[in-house]
Formats: structure tokens, sequence, C-alpha cells
């Protein structure tokens, strides 16, 4: 039973999210099974992403948010590094949720070399994945 009952407390949803100017990639997933799955790619800007991602996270009450984050093939920061990150702080701020970021190189072309129909929810789950692996 001790088992059980630490299994409970460890066990916890989270949502990704793939962030452009004007589509934003979710996926959900969880800490069992370290595994993700696309869920929607939401076509708005400003106060109406929010109020969809809000409606995501009553839906699906994450434990934490994750974010990703891009850069140069070199590592080197430009102008959506910042403005992911700046989601990620918008989306601290308004829910009250842990934000972890992930470095999101090469997750669009992965998954659409993999033949994803929504390349934005698919690099949401990729980044989720990638995520859970490195927090288990």
């Amino acid at each position: 039973m001790a088992g059980a009952a630490r299994a409970d407390r460890t066990a916890a949803t989270l949502l990704a999210f793939d962030y452009g100017l004007k589509r934003t990639g979710v996926a959900s997933g969880n800490t069992v099974t370290c595994s993700a799955q696309p869920l929607a790619t939401i076509a708005a800007e400003g106060d109406a992403r929010f109020a969809k991602i809000a409606a995501l996270i009553a839906e699906w009450q994450p434990a934490a948010l994750v974010v990703g984050v891009p850069y140069h093939p070199d590592g080197a920061e430009h102008d959506n590094t910042r403005r992911a990150r700046r989601f990620a702080r918008q989306l601290q701020g308004r829910f009250g949720l842990p934000v972890h970021e992930v470095d999101e190189r090469y997750s669009t072309t992965e998954v659409l070399s993999q033949g994803a129909k929504d390349a934005d929810a698919a690099a949401a789950a990729l980044l989720l994945e990638q995520h859970l692996r490195e927090h288990r």
C-alpha cells in the first residue's frame, strides 16, 4: 500500500505549449507513463489565446506547464527565444502554475518528418515527452 500511496503523490498531468506568434500547439501528458498526446493547436493571439489556454487548464487540471523555447542551431538566442520566454512568464503569472522551459530546436522538423498532420500540437507532445524523460 505504501508504494501505491507514493505513486499517487507523484502522478501528475502536465500541459505543454509549442508557442508561435499565430499558432500555439498544445499537448497533455503525465508523469506516470512519461508519454504525451497532441491536443490541439490554438490559432489565436493575445487575450483570445489565453482564454483558450484557461479552458484547457480548467479541463486538464495540470500540475505544471512546459513551454518550448527556440534557439539557433549554435544555441544562440533570437527574437522568438525572447517571445517564448515572455509567453512562459505570462502563463506563470496568469495561472500560478510552475512553468518549465524546454529547448525546442528541430521539434517541428522532427514531427513533420514523422508525418504529423498537426505539426504544432505534435511538436508540443514531443517537447513534453522530452521534459518528462529528463525529469524522471
